[in-house]
């Protein structure tokens, strides 16, 4: 945890040009932005500094999936001419590495903001009025804050379900999944969005007998179903049962354990049961106690409502990130960030386009995307030519002894720009740069294929995939 020091007593009330709710990514780079253009910055934060990313999502899930990786390629070594004969896994060393990591980036965030001149203060927020914010420490007004402009960048929290509430033993979130000391011998992942593929082979490559169940009809469903095809082959090929289009019933702790229900249509109705569950159904707005409604803030489905620039109904007040909705990812954050910030500068940002930001899932094999998907494409009625290459035809891959996965390039038609890139495939959340900058220059398949790509490299399959995609149909 950053440490703030706040032993000098804070004045009762203090005036800033920027309050800043929150200090992940969207927040912390909220707050460097305005002080760096001569702003005074007070950025309010309740917990660690670097938010819920830093501390209990991105970071520590990150930092474990390494653990996993390394622990996964040493098991395997036989086949790289290694000797690991009964190699273990220690969760507790993993786990207490990954809160190494969380502590040194958090460090490093108190660090940038100290150096920028950002006041920082540790409390809750909560508006007083549309100017005036309260900030709350050991349950009284610890500081009253006005501001000329707000933002709001309190993130997400986990969403539950009736009658399914964490107890933090047998029903868990990604929170207590990423503290676990000791290996479940079994678990049911409910959900098979990012948080739930990326923990599903955590524990999967560790040992743990896992299910996932996804309502949808597919694993990772906001993906193009290439791909969430691929990772329910390689998943199921790694021992993870998958039901997708399922739901569970009667879900009960009994003899501490989770039993349940599983309705897989078409199927009878089966019996199952594990040591722990977890849920990963998704994430809703943090918006509990921030009082909005003395602001005039408008909240809709649990995100604060905003225009296309981040601002609310009150012309002075942003909301960013998670809260804001939308993508729920850091990097989309961040880039909201700047546009709040340029807002309150006086500029005229271009508002944020979603089909320009790269979405990425780190199991293994991992996934990267950006743009349309060849489902979406088609059905806004746009003619493409798709262009795809396996990774088992690269020589990187194969001498990496990873042949999974490929690279989907969909283009317009006719010698038209990229409209969308999806890969699958290990090393896959590493290429997505290149395709993502390509997306925002328009790049056609034309131009892709003659840019010169190292050998032996995973990205020459980007370049392999842009050729076929210009090949005519059926050739």
């Amino acid at each position: 945890m950053a440490s703030i020091n706040t032993a000098t007593p804070l004045p009762a009330s203090r005036k800033a040009d920027v309050a800043v709710i929150g200090s992940g990514p969207g927040g912390y780079e909220a707050a460097l932005l305005a002080a760096r253009m001569g702003m005074q910055v007070t950025l309010i934060e309740k917990s660690a500094l670097g938010g819920v990313c830093v501390n209990w999502g991105c970071i520590p899930t990150k930092a474990l999936l390494r653990s996993a990786e390394a622990f996964d390629l040493l098991r395997k070594g036989e086949a790289l001419g290694l000797s690991a004969r009964e190699a273990t896994f220690e969760l507790a060393a993993a786990v207490k590495r990954s809160r190494t990591v969380v502590l040194k980036i958090s460090k490093g965030i108190e660090y940038r903001l100290r150096k920028a001149g950002v006041e920082v203060v540790q409390g809750e927020a909560r508006f007083a009025g549309p100017n005036e914010l309260e900030v709350i420490r050991d349950g009284a007004v610890a500081a009253s804050i006005s501001a000329s402009s707000i933002i709001v960048a309190t993130g997400g929290r986990m969403r539950t379900i009736l009658g399914l509430e964490p107890d933090q033993r047998l029903l868990i979130t990604s929170r207590e999944a990423l503290a676990m000391k000791e290996l479940p011998a079994s678990m049911i992942v409910l959900g098979g969005g990012a948080i739930g593929v990326e923990l599903a082979w955590f524990y999967a490559t560790l040992g743990t007998r896992v299910t996932i169940v996804e309502m949808m009809e597919r694993l990772m469903p906001l993906e193009d179903s290439e791909i969430s095809e691929a990772l329910k082959r390689s998943f199921q090929k790694a021992g993870i049962t998958v039901a997708t289009g399922s739901k569970l019933e009667d879900v009960k702790k009994d003899g501490g354990r989770v039993t349940a229900r599983l309705m897989v249509p078409g199927e009878e109705p089966q019996e199952i049961e594990a040591e722990l569950m977890l849920l990963a159904v998704g994430v809703g707005g943090s918006t509990e106690g921030l009082r909005l409604e003395r602001a005039g803030v408008g909240v809709s489905r649990g995100f604060i409502e905003t225009d296309a620039r981040c601002r609310t109904a009150v012309a002075h007040i942003y909301a960013i990130g998670d809260v804001r909705g939308g993508m729920l990812l850091a990097h989309k954050a961040s880039a909201e960030a700047a546009i709040a910030v340029a807002s309150i500068a006086g500029t005229s940002p271009e508002p944020l386009d979603d089909t320009m930001i790269p979405r990425c899932v780190y199991a293994e094999p991992s996934i990267a995307s950006i743009g349309m998907s060849e489902e979406q494409a088609l059905q806004a009625g746009r003619a493409v030519s798709v262009g795809r290459s396996n990774f088992a035809a690269s020589g990187k891959a194969n001498a990496y002894g990873n042949l999974e996965g490929l690279v989907k390039l969909v283009f317009e038609a006719g010698g038209g720009p990229l409209l969308g890139a999806h890969l699958i495939g290990h090393g896959a959340v590493e290429l997505i740069g290149e395709l993502a900058l390509a997306r925002s220059l328009g790049v056609t398949a034309s131009r892709l294929a003659s840019v010169v790509h190292a050998h032996p490299t995973l990205s020459e399959s980007i370049r392999e995939a842009a050729l076929v995609a210009q090949a005519p149909p059926g050739a």
